[in-house]
């Protein structure tokens, strides 16, 4: 199995995750914003180091989901389900009337990095998210659940959860209240990632038919 290509996977689908304005991203970019990048970059690092420990978290269930097919099978077709019903309300149900940004209330100057870690640690979203990837990977040949690609996949995680935390944080100025950053511009963001990843599961299903 490829690292670089197991490692280009974990870096592009912890990409997906991480587009939507969250918390932690929008946080990243406030606290470079009030406190300079690398104040911001050190908040990152933090989530990322959480990053690494949620990935490996997640394949290492995926790995014991594996080995029970019919498991699997069921946890796809509740996934596709989901996914379709969440792709639904985005794109022709969720109103596209702004609604104003709550922000993150950022009072001390210091330990930025375990900032990070914490809030990194109580977004647990990345868990059951990257255990179904990891599973729906496996499925189709491209990932093996061997330590090295498991190593491979989790650098790639963490590397992609980086990149697009830089991007907010060094883009923030530029995207800050443009469509971006809009409700209306967010549900088809959202509704367009869950949509692709139910064609992904709906192709998975055939297959496995």
């Amino acid at each position: 199995m490829n690292i670089t290509f197991i490692f280009v996977l974990g870096l592009f689908i912890a990409l997906i995750g991480v587009i939507p304005p969250g918390l932690l991203n929008m946080t990243a970019a406030k606290i470079s914003l009030k406190e300079g990048y690398a104040r911001g970059i050190t908040f990152s690092i933090g989530v990322c180091v959480v990053v690494v420990l949620q990935t490996y978290a997640a394949t290492v269930f995926a790995r014991y989901l594996s080995k029970h097919i019919e498991v699997v099978d069921i946890l796809q077709r509740v996934a596709f389900v989901i996914f379709i019903l969440i792709t639904v309300y985005f794109l022709l149900i969720a109103k596209s009337k702004p609604k104003q940004q709550i922000e993150p209330q950022i009072r001390s100057k210091h330990s930025r990095f375990f900032q990070g870690m914490f809030l990194s640690a109580i977004n647990v979203f990345p868990i059951p998210y990257q255990a179904y990837m990891t599973i729906t990977l496996a499925s189709f040949g491209w990932m093996a659940f061997d330590q090295i690609s498991v190593i491979s996949y989790v650098a790639g995680a963490a590397m992609g959860t980086f990149v697009m935390l830089y991007m907010y944080i060094f883009f923030f100025d530029k995207i800050k209240g443009k469509s971006f950053t809009s409700q209306k511009g967010m549900n088809y963001v959202i509704g367009g990632i869950t949509g692709i990843i139910s064609i992904i599961t709906l192709i998975n299903i055939i297959k496995e038919l």
